[in-house]
């Protein structure tokens, strides 16, 4: 279809938006992409700000470069809806700083146990190993952030900081920490070599499974991109989401080799809202696919969710 040019006409959704324009002029051919950043150089704000939607069914435009102005079915004096969703923050660096707290409140703790406990013993085996499988983990959560994993959105609402740090600078970390090494804990006990290397075991299983997992998602999407694919490969024939499922077998070694109740209600609530995350993906290939996505049965532990 040849390109030719349309005015949309344009209304705010909910709060005025300081600067928006009432009507924008575009190609038939121009990108969503497009689309936004025209908007937000008109009305002077940020393009990760904005969501446009269509008046006519209220469905969301998506900013992206892989779909024209015309596809999305508007057409001349079409309405469209702006939302300015408030300050934002990138994805990226929301990720560096969760996983920022753990790393550091960890050897905190544990090199500050004759100051927070009031001990003059040394950290027993099992509360050194603890403390080197939580900085591991984690430590490979910031590289996988840095190289690894590809956003489909750039930001999210700059408040989500707070709530989601909670999780891990709080339940991952001062809640794991003050009781895995005190003296009192059952880490500081002689371990049982058996438990020991099993807990080894799912954890470099879980770790090992979960980068494979993180790489092949990686690959679905080009540099910079928000195209979605079906994801193939080793054990996503298995469940929805195996990321999440290897991300539970390494935790799971950390509950065997911390034995706290601490560590295990962080892994609780972990696993909750990863078997909701997992749930809606898979309705979300569903929906997207259809046919062509082959349906799981389990979106995240086999036989069980």
């Amino acid at each position: 279809m040849a390109s030719k040019a349309i005015t949309l006409a344009v209304r705010p959704r909910g709060k005025p938006v300081r600067g928006l324009p009432e009507e924008t002029n575009v190609s038939s051919s121009d990108s969503t992409s497009e689309l936004y950043h025209r908007l937000a150089a008109q009305a002077g704000t940020s393009v990760h700000r904005l969501r446009i939607t269509k008046g006519s069914d209220g469905s969301t435009i998506p900013n992206t470069k892989g779909l024209t102005v015309d596809r999305t079915g508007l057409r001349e004096q079409s309405v469209i809806y702006v939302k300015d969703l408030g300050p934002q923050i990138a994805w990226r660096t929301v990720f560096l700083v969760e996983y920022l707290g753990p790393l550091l409140i960890h050897p905190l703790v544990y090199f500050l146990r004759p100051v927070i406990y009031g001990t003059s013993e040394s950290p027993s085996p099992l509360q050194t190993l603890s403390l080197a499988l939580i900085v591991i983990h984690f430590v490979k959560r910031e590289l996988e952030t840095l190289f690894v994993h590809r956003f489909s959105n750039a930001t999210m609402p700059a408040r989500n900081i707070f709530k989601n740090s909670f999780h891990y600078w709080i339940f991952g970390g001062l809640n794991i920490a003050y009781w895995i090494y005190a003296p009192s804990a059952p880490t500081a006990q002689p371990s049982s070599p058996l438990l020991t290397y099993l807990a080894l075991t799912l954890f470099t299983v879980g770790e090992l499974g979960n980068l494979s997992a993180h790489l092949t998602l990686r690959n679905l999407r080009s540099p910079g991109g928000t195209e979605r694919n079906i994801p193939r490969g080793p054990f996503f024939s298995l469940v929805t989401c195996p990321n999440y499922l290897f991300e539970t077998l390494a935790w799971v070694g950390i509950v065997l080799a911390t034995r706290s109740m601490g560590t295990v209600v962080f892994v609780v609530v972990a696993v909750a809202q990863m078997a909701a995350w997992a749930r809606t993906k898979e309705a979300k290939l569903r929906r997207e696919f259809g046919g062509a996505y082959p349906r799981k049965r389990y979106a995240m532990l086999p036989g069980i969710i």
